[in-house]
């Protein structure tokens, strides 16, 4: 398995872990750092779809890292 193929398993992994934890909605800090997975999760998408020439999943995973920062900056102090 070379590195491309273990940045996108985690990117996976990372997704999922993040969805679940921001799906149950508490306590706030478990939201908080559901939304820090997501930031490392669109990270690591990012760097996928650059290695690989992909502009679609660069441009989503863009916006969805905007998102995620911002969930994570309103999700942060609540804990």
């Amino acid at each position: 398995m070379d590195v491309l193929e273990l940045t996108r398993w985690a990117a996976a992994v990372a997704t999922i872990a993040a969805a679940l934890m921001v799906a149950w909605g508490e306590p706030p800090r478990l939201v908080a750092w559901g939304f820090a997975l997501f930031v490392v999760a669109s990270l690591c998408w990012i760097g996928a779809s650059l290695a690989q020439d992909k502009p679609a999943l660069l441009i989503q995973n863009g916006v969805l890292l905007a998102v995620n920062v911002w969930g994570l900056w309103r999700w942060w102090g609540r804990g």
